[in-house]
């Protein structure tokens, strides 16, 4: 049986950490746990040279996504977010495949020839994916972003983040069913409510996983799936080969209805 793509986003290990080795520092780790793709993170970029860390990473076998903060519409601007470009220019110098941004203020003016120019510029695919914000962590302005994306036949996929639904109060399933069909990668992550009401990332437990199965169903078989939440412990290799294995077995099962 094939064994979908796992990556891992290096937010995973804590900004701090991460900060202080550097990313590239995480490739073997990635490697020998089993990982076949390595999610970096421009906001926690610090010295890097990106063709080192896209030639070692090569060396290793991971594929590369690279991770951008910025939103693909601005506000009050029909032309897509011009940090674009040079975003996917440092994206392709980290030997990545894909760059992932946020949608960002997307309304039915903004002009996709434009950024149907910009992508013709760059080898990589655009993965548009939910946020915690207002203006892009909600189905309805995605699914008319990815809507029109499909008339266009624009190179643009989903990123489809389990947890950030909730920021929004948002229906992961009812995305899934949405919006699943546009998926090229999912990104994992459970949610907790702390003492202080905030919401934050954590580490799955057994019905997250199972929730995890039944929206994996809704999307491409195979779909590209990372950890983006808490890895932090004594052995960080035992522990994120753990958490590999259980995401490369999402949506190997059977397929079965959704109940809501």
């Amino acid at each position: 049986m094939h064994t979908p793509p796992v990556s891992i986003s290096l937010s995973s290990y804590g900004a701090d950490l991460v900060r202080q080795h550097g990313q590239g520092s995480f490739i073997e780790l990635l490697a020998a746990a089993g990982a076949s793709r390595i999610e970096w993170r421009e906001e926690l970029l610090t010295t890097e040279q990106p063709t080192e860390l896209a030639a070692a990473a090569r060396a290793r076998g991971l594929q590369s996504i690279f991770s951008s903060p910025l939103e693909l519409w601005l506000a009050g601007q029909s032309r897509p977010n011009p940090a674009l470009a040079p975003a996917l220019q440092r994206g392709e110098a980290f030997g990545s495949t894909w760059l992932k941004v946020s949608l960002g203020h997307f309304t039915d003016s903004n002009d996709l020839s434009a950024l149907a120019q910009v992508l013709a510029a760059s080898p990589l695919q655009l993965l548009v994916e939910n946020d915690q914000t207002l203006q892009g962590g909600r189905i309805e302005p995605l699914q008319r972003f990815f809507t029109a994306v499909e008339y266009q036949a624009l190179p643009v996929a989903m990123t489809f983040d389990i947890g950030n639904w909730q920021w929004q109060d948002q229906s992961a399933v009812v995305a899934a069913r949405q919006l699943g069909r546009y998926v090229a990668y999912v990104h994992c992550k459970a949610v907790a409510r702390r003492a202080d009401d905030r919401l934050v990332a954590v580490p799955p437990a057994m019905t997250d996983l199972h929730l995890w199965e039944q929206l994996l169903k809704h999307m491409p078989p195979g779909v590209m799936r990372a950890a983006e939440y808490p890895l932090q412990g004594g052995d960080l290799l035992q522990l994120t080969a753990s958490h590999v294995a259980s995401l490369s077995r999402l949506g190997q099962s059977r397929r079965e209805p959704v109940h809501v």
